[in-house]
């Protein structure tokens, strides 16, 4: 099943450069088909536990290995259902968002990278992966024409900075240790001036890739000028690789004394993500740029329950972890969809677009409120579970007051930014009867990932007892 996965997106990426006319329907056909044995991988793993592959018949430490748990099973099947999603939207939007034939093999491209980052676990692969991942990411960016070209080439250069320093911190390991499997690594770790200058240049790498605060400049522009199909998708997955690398990095490899060095700068770092983060936000004029600044802000909670996981080594701060990962997945997957759905309709990219949007557009326009409730941490939602879980992780060491006051002040600065465009769409001070007839089809697509994430709460308690195991 892991190399169906893989192997399903390459051949149909290529059958869609060589038949373009068919490749909206290849690439919903793969996602789909995908999204099946993504299921049924996960259910394998949940039953008998994780999953190896040894590609080629080579002997461990040779052949590249390919491994599912519950995690990573978990992310690829999120991965299938929203290029599924995203998929239909783009579909249904084309003609008007003119996204072009590039983007269905660029998105079997996206998908898969991303699968084979799940199932990586050696450096250099998740090297390759990471560089496709990026390659792919800027040349979806750059579809929208000329407005994407600087976003795009700045994104790029930066992207490239990265993957050198990643590239550099895999070279000097396997300088050191001659292995680059992150199993056999880990035996034979040593806590030493080399590995912490190694582990250092991927971190700083992997923190510009994916966007984390202070390196995450490139991504508002990024965001704000790409399509609103390819927007959804760098927010909810593309930025959620890297974030997987480093915790793969510091949860598995590095030594408790560098692990307890980095974790208060971690914890920093989410800390300023989610106060500058939603000071952006909530400044930002422009709605999708507003959406993108709500993404730093929220992989800050993430950095955050890395930081303290590493400091108390607290079950409930992975759990945490990955449940901001999947309920951000979902929520800003909506929010881009949504705006994106709201701004192309009514003509105009200022948030000032939305007044009346409840009248004119009501069913985007509650799609966005359900997914900013979930950003904001409303319950029953994913992001009420993740938050739930970071608090009872906090309450249970003792002491720590202050981040708990942080979390709340987060909290008000994520209301704010969500309520400033929910107010503005249920102004009728000057109500203009609409002479458009909004189309249904992908205001509905754009609500299935909000009901999805407040659907998180019927599964809450198998989702925390996976993730506070697996971790990883």
């Amino acid at each position: 099943m892991m190399v169906v996965l893989l192997v399903l997106p390459l051949l149909s990426a290529l059958f869609m450069l060589l038949w373009p006319r068919i490749a909206p329907l290849l690439a919903l056909l793969t996602a789909s088909v995908c999204s099946l044995v993504a299921l049924q991988l996960l259910l394998l793993v949940s039953q008998q536990g994780s999953q190896q592959v040894l590609l080629a018949g080579w002997p461990s430490g040779l052949a590249i290995s390919l491994e599912a748990n519950s995690l990573s099973s978990l992310l690829i099947l999120l991965t299938a259902l929203l290029q599924l999603l995203v998929g239909l939207y783009a579909f249904a939007t084309h003609r008007r968002d003119k996204l072009g034939a590039g983007f269905w093999p660029l998105s079997g491209m996206l998908q898969l990278g991303l699968t084979a980052l799940w199932l990586s676990r050696d450096l250099f692969n998740l090297y390759v992966c990471l560089e496709l991942l990026g390659i792919v990411a800027v040349a979806l960016v750059s579809l929208s024409g000329d407005k994407a070209i600087k976003p795009a080439l700045n994104y790029l250069l930066l992207s490239l900075f990265g993957s050198l320093c990643y590239l550099l911190g895999v070279a000097i390991l396997y300088g050191a240790y001659g292995v680059l499997d992150i199993t056999v690594l880990a035996s034979q770790w040593q806590a030493d001036l080399l590995s912490s200058t190694a582990l250092l240049l991927m971190t700083l790498g992997l923190m510009l890739k994916a966007a984390l605060w202070p390196l995450h400049g490139w991504l508002p522009a990024a965001h704000a000028a790409a399509p609103a199909p390819v927007s959804a998708l760098l927010s909810a997955l593309v930025v959620k690789g890297p974030l997987f690398i480093l915790c793969l990095l510091w949860l598995q490899l590095a030594g408790a004394t560098q692990v307890a060095a980095v974790a208060p700068w971690f914890a920093g770092c989410g800390l300023a993500a989610l106060l500058l983060g939603g000071v952006s936000a909530l400044r930002t004029p422009f709605a999708k740029n507003m959406v993108a600044y709500s993404t730093v802000a929220q992989l800050g909670y993430a950095m955050l329950a890395l930081g303290l996981l590493l400091r108390f080594n607290q079950p409930l701060f992975a759990a945490a972890l990955w449940l901001f990962v999947l309920a951000h997945a979902l929520a800003k997957a909506t929010c881009f969809l949504a705006v994106g759905e709201i701004t192309a309709t009514l003509g105009g990219k200022r948030i000032s677009t939305l007044k009346g949007a409840s009248q004119t557009m009501p069913l985007a326009m509650f799609a966005f409120a359900v997914a900013g409730g979930s950003l904001i941490g409303l319950p029953p939602s994913g992001g009420f579970l993740a938050k739930w879980a970071l608090l009872q992780g906090l309450w249970l060491q003792g002491g720590q007051l202050f981040w708990l006051l942080v979390i709340v002040l987060a909290t008000l600065l994520s209301a704010a930014y969500v309520f400033r465009a929910v107010v503005l769409a249920f102004n009728r001070a000057d109500p203009v009867a609409p002479d458009f007839a909004p189309r249904i089809l992908p205001q509905w697509l754009a609500l299935l990932p909000a009901l999805a994430v407040w659907a998180m709460a019927l599964y809450s308690e198998p989702l925390l007892q996976l993730l506070k195991q697996e971790g990883l």
